[in-house]
């Protein structure tokens, strides 16, 4: 997948409000793979569904995405699955990690499934972000940002042309979202991949190509 195109796209909840302000919403714009981008948003102007759109989980939305020229509509089932494993990988902003689980097992899950990462790598990754001591404690026992560092660690355990990372360092100190930072984009750089940082505050502090106001 080489780019996301959203043609004048909007929010049908949006369809009633005469007056848009907006660099998204009722606009062209095309978001290609290999850049970075951040867009950032105040509270009710739509970056969850903006979010819900780009990984397939809604459809309320007037107007166009389109994932290399092809309406994002017209994709079954079988092939949002393919997508989500092959090709966009998703940093959700409530996390929807497994509590029950250890933080080692919620990142095997994805890994499992993808076969992508040897677990000598992730067990670098968690020395990276600074959690070693915590890879076998279970996740319901951490404080959020420890579950930020687990979250990120699970959605780049799979190939991806694009990762949408949603709100990614709300709980984090600078430091570690610096850290946090430079992995995401070490693996993004390596596969070549775009990313798509939200944020309605607090945020990774990188050479963004573009920022959009949502």
């Amino acid at each position: 997948m080489n780019n996301i195109e959203l043609k004048q796209t909007l929010p049908e909840v949006f369809a009633s409000r005469s007056t848009i302000e907006s660099d998204i919403w009722r606009q062209d714009v095309t978001l290609e793979r290999g850049k970075l981008y951040l867009v950032e948003a105040s509270s009710g102007t739509g970056k969850s569904s903006l979010c819900s759109y780009i990984i397939g989980y809604r459809q309320d939305y007037q107007g166009l995405i389109r994932f290399d020229g092809r309406d994002a509509r017209s994709f079954g089932v079988g092939e949002w699955t393919r997508i989500r494993q092959r090709h966009l990988s998703h940093l959700f902003q409530e996390l929807r990690l497994f509590p029950e689980l250890t933080a080692m097992e919620n990142v095997e899950i994805k890994n499992r499934l993808t076969g992508f990462k040897p677990r000598k790598d992730i067990e670098q990754w968690f020395e990276v972000l600074g959690i070693a001591d915590k890879m076998n404690a279970k996740v319901g026992l951490m404080s959020f940002g420890q579950q930020q560092r687990v979250a990120l660690m699970r959605a780049l355990a799979q190939p991806f042309d694009f990762l949408l990372a949603d709100e990614p360092v709300s709980h984090l100190d600078e430091e570690n979202a610096r850290v946090m930072g430079e992995l995401m984009m070490e693996e993004a750089r390596r596969q070549g991949a775009g990313v798509i940082v939200t944020s309605i505050g607090k945020h990774f502090t990188l050479d963004y190509d573009r920022i959009f106001r949502l």
